[in-house]
């Protein structure tokens, strides 16, 4: 496993932490949900903290162990730390850093349901098999404020993809991406997004337990600078009826250990190498059970319906930004930036389990060597549900139960996840989908309270 493969040393991190005059440091984790966790240790305990971790309880965490089974610890990757940005600007003696965390069993031995342990064994996988799995992920949010004790979407000018405001949204998002910069992240772009309130900060791609981590990063430091600016930042999937809703594209692709793209082939149309096409059916083919993991609420799928250029059909292109699969342009000299774009997944995923699942489908193809279907370069949008039959081109699940049905009975998307995750994943979402299944909602009030 990649336990400890660390770029600095234990004492190394100490001694920067005392220049860095820390006083506080955040044990950071996440649930099954991808809900940030973490318990603070004052900075005496760091020392303690890296050499035997910090224990917990286990059982008060969203898909983690039972009550008699409670105790687990926490064990920092070293790697990770950073001083948290606004507490060096605005609590100059109290200044906080973070590590993210390992999670572990009182015997020693890593957690078989921390999220991060799930993306890690993945990624050994495609390490024995000489691979680098790299993934740049684009996170949409929106930005609310509160007016009367509701929240209405920023900016008011019903500004739409790339428009440059001079509003509040403008200047929050700059002040976002400082913030990340100061965490390390490499921010590439930042843009207002279709939809009214709706925004976008890309960083740049990298390993993909460095982006999971640096996507936890991203939603924590969002919500912070929103939330002390009197606004609120989203990453629910489909917060507004009627315009487009939030997804996480992400643009995938495999390396060796020499920095090269094995995605790429010059002789091919696509300037995909067979290894690329392998990889995408790979993912084509399990894409209905990847879902759950990928767009893992029952708000996800008010998002993906025709119209608001989420992707519903089953099928990959170049050109087409309706398919589900997009293969970006080649420019010349740019082979390492050869990739296939997957465009289902939403936000609201947690980054481990969804790069984890995506590198297992992938991989299964690569080991299968199938190629997938001719690409479709039709405005897959287009078409009727009669239309893309006709083509064989297959729909995702509709609904979330769906997903859950198809992840159930894939036994490679389930053997990514392991036993654990597994059953307290399809838990925690069958207690959500008929939690929900039981609401009223307004629209079916307004629908049949008078007409029946």
């Amino acid at each position: 496993m990649r336990t400890n493969k660390y770029t600095m040393k234990p004492n190394e991190i100490i001694a920067r932490a005392d220049s860095d005059r820390v006083k506080f440091i955040h044990l950071q984790f996440t649930d099954l949900n991808g809900l940030l966790k973490g318990v603070t240790i004052p900075r005496s305990k760091l020392e303690t903290a890296i050499e035997d971790g910090v224990w917990f309880d286990g059982s008060s965490i969203e898909g983690f162990t039972r009550i008699y089974e409670s105790d687990m610890y926490l064990k920092p990757d070293i790697d990770t730390y950073s001083v948290i940005p606004w507490t060096r600007e605005i609590q100059s003696e109290e200044i906080v850093a973070r590590f993210i965390c390992d999670v572990y069993m009182p015997d020693g031995k890593p957690f078989q349901g921390d999220p991060r342990y799930i993306l890690k064994k993945q990624l050994d996988r495609a390490e024995k098999m000489g691979f680098v799995f790299n993934v740049g992920p684009e996170l949409e949010f929106f930005l609310f404020k509160k007016e009367n004790h509701k929240l209405i979407p920023l900016p008011h000018d019903n500004a739409g993809y790339f428009d440059q405001t001079t509003d509040l949204a403008m200047d929050i998002r700059q002040k976002m991406t400082l913030a990340l910069n100061e965490f390390g992240i490499d921010v590439e772009a930042l843009h207002h997004e279709v939809a009214i309130g709706q925004h976008e900060i890309d960083f740049r791609y990298s390993d993909a337990l460095r982006i999971a981590d640096q996507t936890i990063t991203m939603k924590f430091t969002l919500k912070w600078i929103a939330a002390h600016h009197n606004l609120h930042a989203t990453f629910m999937p489909k917060p507004i009826y009627g315009i487009n809703g939030s997804g996480m594209h992400v643009h995938q692709s495999i390396f060796d250990f020499e920095g090269r793209n094995l995605f790429y082939d010059p002789k091919d149309n696509y300037h995909l190498s067979n290894l690329a096409k392998y990889f995408i059916q790979g993912q084509l083919s399990h894409i209905k059970a990847m879902n759950a993991i990928l767009n893992p609420t029952v708000n996800s799928y008010k998002r993906l319906v025709v119209g608001y250029e989420a992707p519903v059909y089953i099928a990959w292109g170049q050109k087409n930004r309706s398919a589900l699969i997009r293969i970006p342009r080649y420019t010349k000299g740019r082979e390492k930036s050869v990739r296939a774009e997957i465009r289902c997944p939403d936000p609201s995923s947690n980054p481990y389990l969804a790069f984890a699942v995506m590198l297992a489908a992938g991989l299964d193809g690569i080991e299968k060597k199938k190629l997938p279907p001719p690409p479709v370069e039709e405005n897959i949008y287009d078409f009727s549900l009669a239309e893309a039959n006709k083509k064989n081109i297959d729909i995702l699940p509709r609904d979330l139960i769906g997903a859950i049905n198809f992840l159930e009975k894939d036994e490679t998307i389930r053997k990514a996840l392991g036993d654990v995750a597994f059953e307290k994943f399809k838990n925690l979402k069958m207690k959500e989908w008929e939690e929900y299944s039981v609401q009223v909602s307004p629209w079916e009030i307004d629908q049949y309270l008078e007409k029946y």
